[in-house]
């Protein structure tokens, strides 16, 4: 059997596993993925991870500004590519490029569809309290992860996961996806099956407010957004009026107006929320280094009663 020519598009490292199954499955004969952009204080120009590894395989790497106009289809269209596969690439594909393959486009999404629909569902699995969330290989089309299924493959979701470890899990989970079912997909041995009707969630893009931390809310909801929101945008809140980050934490049982100081000791600072509370175990100041919550109260007394954070 020819090896299929196939076209892949993506950015960020999470794409790059998925990309290194292709090269071992077919022929990667073109890598599309966004135009390098500013990055650090020098603001000089750096190439996505999935650019980078394309280079060093000596692919063509295709980076165009828009996708309709004019019709990118056109110059994908020159490659011949009997198959198109997508992991987080950063742009929704027209109609017109999603046809432009022999065998359509595909899509490595980190999730089990139709939850956590979107752009962020690794994040939004961990802030909703799931136990268990995967990877999902899917026929795309015009909507919005809202193609049919051909396979998936299932993970739990630990206790302590942040949405930095599951992410590396998803991405190597993709890749392995990948390999057992592309080439069966390719031989006509996969019916793709349209995803229920039930059960849609939506995972929107994250914006740096949620990681507020709002003491009014649940302490156990408080825990999971902490991790589902670690490295980006963090767990924040103000200590008298300056910010404050908080690094690791875990849900106690105290009680008290949301915000109030239960306990402060090295073991912790506990602080009441609007059910349970949570306790501060990892925490930076502004302007300081990430230190345990012991060395910041051994420079800072919070009296139990005090309301210091803002609500």
């Amino acid at each position: 059997m020819t090896r299929p020519r196939i076209v892949f598009m993506g950015t960020p490292e999470f794409a790059v596993p998925s990309l290194a199954a292709l090269f071992e499955l077919g022929d990667v004969v073109a890598v599309v993925t966004q135009p390098d952009k500013p990055k650090g204080r020098g603001q000089a120009l750096a190439i996505s991870p999935v650019k980078a590894y394309a280079l060093e395989r000596r692919v063509p790497v295709l980076q165009p500004q828009k996708l309709r106009t004019p019709p990118f289809s056109e110059v994908l269209r020159e490659y011949k590519p009997d198959v198109a596969v997508v992991t987080a690439y950063g742009k929704i594909l027209p109609k017109d490029l999603l046809d432009t393959p022999t065998r359509g486009c595909l899509n490595v999404h980190a999730s089990l569809l139709p939850r956590f629909r979107g752009a962020a569902p690794i994040q939004w699995a961990i802030a909703h309290g799931d136990t268990e969330t995967g990877v999902a290989l899917m026929v795309m089309d015009v909507g919005l992860d809202t193609g049919p299924v051909l396979a998936e493959k299932r993970l739990p979701i630990a206790p302590d996961e942040t949405s930095a470890t599951l992410h590396d899990k998803l991405s190597s989970l993709g890749g392995a996806l990948l390999r057992e079912h592309l080439p069966a997909y390719l031989r006509g041995a996969l019916t793709p099956r349209p995803q229920p009707e039930e059960g849609m969630v939506l995972a929107p893009i994250i914006s740096k407010e949620e990681g507020k931390l709002d003491f009014t809310r649940p302490a156990v909801e408080l825990e999971r957004r902490l991790r589902a929101f670690t490295p980006w945008p963090g767990a924040f809140t103000t200590l008298e009026g300056k910010l404050f980050k908080v690094h690791r934490a875990k849900v106690g049982t105290g009680q008290g107006e949301p915000g109030t100081v239960v306990s402060a000791g090295p073991q912790g600072l506990e602080v009441a929320c609007g059910e349970g509370s949570l306790v501060l175990l990892e925490v930076q100041p502004e302007g300081k280094r990430v230190m345990p919550v012991g060395d910041f109260l051994s420079g800072r007394k919070l009296a139990p009663g005090s309301r210091p954070f803002e609500t």
